[in-house]
């Protein structure tokens, strides 16, 4: 590699390629995990994962589909590839395609069973979806499933190439190719080796490629437990048409449930090492093996010349796209309760800053003021402010006050229309006063508005009051008045959203009250600071 690309950086009409290229970039990081996820250490063994995540790809597969594109792809011929795959390897080959080989066309085939998240994932990568029903994981040879339909399509045209990751052996060379003698460069001490088993196309490689380069290394395979099902690998019953030499490339096989791989990984990822269910179970298969050992006292005949005992797994994905899952298979004491959560079915509308506006803007706009020949105060022109203001056309006034208040002051063209959550007054208190600890009279507030200004109830009948109302208010310029402006505010965001141009006071009453009228034609309007206590 040049200095240059020692530093990451990568030039030129070649950069995505060689960005991709192994070859041509730094190797990927191998983390030695904490002490407190290993319950090991004190008995010398150091644990690392290789972080496949750390790949352009983010994911294990785009070694073989590299290898398997290189191989398979007919320069000025093939323009489509098909590819049979639950998520990462077609996901790769995408990308593989693309940057390689100028192939944009590439197609995926998978389960009908495959979960949302992924689906978008495959659209947001280009992929054309085609979902095939029947089994999750088709065995290779079962000609009703989207694997020997993807090899179908491959033996229809010269033009399409399917890799076939499941049996095509540039699967599984592509990790005696890169990822074996990678781990090999960098850990020359390593003594145990462990991974998934799902195409067992990385654990072949591996293995095969240890087998040849350091014999010594034990080789540790994990499949999944009966029944149980974990993102990528599978379970052993369903290797027996796997055509790959697995059986000769690893020395010992661990089965692993669910709940351990969510819940391991989960711990590696809050401790930075970032990655998803599949690396958390090849960890929890490898502690099982070392587990066995250790109760055997044949610990020691995995280490090396230095005593201690060097393991390495695989760290496959990333667990953003499994989310869902982990919630779904780890207890809520695994999580953080959300504080406020109910919160999440109400104020759910969108906020503007610009439909607060300050006293003197929102009288400006929504009437014709009329100078009263003193510096009065709003409120001091209590009597008189019908002749100080006359409402502009197209316009109303939504007064959400205490009928009592009300009565005592009000703007033209106002309609009273007290919410029972300010039935307090004044000291009613502002709906975002605490917002981090106490959201119950938002809560109030929003539902109390919902219903207010939605012309179907809860149920979707029809609310007849509803429904006369917002016939008034659409069309209309809307400006909303409470005590202190931030129930209106709230206001504003439900009245948006059904479609009211809604404004109202920054600072509410309290703000307006104090506002001085213009004394003469040629006076000019006076604000006065307002503090608003809360």
């Amino acid at each position: 590699m040049t200095a240059s690309e020692h530093l990451n950086v990568f030039k030129g009409p070649e950069s995505v390629r060689n960005y991709f290229d192994p070859e041509q970039s730094p190797p990927l990081p191998l983390v030695e995990i904490p002490d407190s996820l290993n319950p090991y250490r004190q008995d010398g063994v150091r644990i690392y994962a290789k972080m496949m995540t750390m790949h352009p790809a983010t994911n294990v597969k785009v070694m073989p589909a590299m290898n398997l594109l290189e191989k398979g792809v007919e320069p000025g011929k093939t323009k489509t590839i098909v590819e049979s795959s639950s998520g990462s390897t077609v996901i790769s080959m995408a990308m593989v395609a693309r940057a390689f080989h100028g192939i944009d066309d590439v197609h995926a085939y998978l389960s009908n069973k495959t979960s949302e998240t992924k689906l978008r994932m495959m659209q947001f990568f280009g992929l054309n979806v085609t979902l095939f029903g029947g089994p999750a994981q088709p065995t290779p040879v079962d000609e009703r499933g989207g694997i020997r339909a993807a090899a179908r399509k491959d033996a229809e045209s010269e033009s399409v190439c399917s890799p076939n990751q499941y049996i095509n052996d540039d699967n599984w060379k592509a990790h005696v190719r890169w990822t074996g003698p990678q781990i090999h460069r960098q850990l020359p001490e390593i003594n145990v080796i462990a991974a998934s088993m799902g195409t067992a196309g990385t654990m072949t490689g591996l293995g095969t490629y240890f087998k040849q380069a350091k014999p010594s290394v034990y080789r540790i395979a994990v499949c999944t437990n009966a029944g149980e099902r974990v993102p990528g690998p599978r379970e052993y019953s369903l290797m027996s048409e796997v055509e790959f030499p697995y059986l000769t490339s690893h020395d010992a096989l661990e089965e692993v449930g669910a709940p351990d791989s969510y819940s391991l990984s989960l711990d590696l990822t809050r401790q930075g090492i970032v990655c998803g269910p599949s690396s958390g179970f090849t960890l929890k298969g490898l502690f099982q093996r070392i587990e066995k050992h250790k109760q055997e006292g044949t610990l020691s005949s995995l280490a090396g010349p230095d005593g201690e005992i060097h393991c390495v797994f695989m760290c496959c994905d990333l667990p953003f796209q499994y989310l869902n899952e982990y919630f779904q298979n780890l207890g809520p004491e695994k999580f953080s309760p959300l504080r406020n959560e109910r919160l999440r079915n109400v104020d759910l509308y969108r906020y503007d800053d610009a439909w607060e506006l300050d006293s003197l803007t929102a009288l400006s706009n929504y009437f014709a003021i009329h100078p009263l020949g003193t510096h009065d105060t709003v409120l001091s022109l209590a009597d008189q402010i019908g002749k100080a203001l006359t409402p502009s056309t197209n316009t109303q006034i939504l007064d959400f006050r205490c009928s009592s208040d009300y009565d005592a002051f009000h703007l033209p063209n106002s309609v009273n229309m007290p919410l029972d959550a300010l039935r307090n007054g004044p000291n009613s208190g502002s709906p975002f006063a605490n917002p981090a600890d106490d959201c119950a009279m938002l809560e109030e507030l929003w539902l109390e508005l919902e219903s207010l200004f939605n012309v179907k109830d809860k149920v979707g009948n029809r609310n007849a009051s509803a429904e006369a109302l917002m016939s008034i208010l659409r069309g209309k310029r809307v400006l909303t008045l409470c005590y202190d402006g931030d129930s209106s505010r709230v206001a504003n965001s439900v009245l948006r959203a059904k479609g009211v141009e809604a404004e109202c006071i920054r600072g509410g009453y309290s703000a307006l009250a104090k506002l001085q009228m213009p004394c003469n034609d040629t006076c000019e309007i006076v604000s006065v600071p307002v503090s608003v206590e809360v």
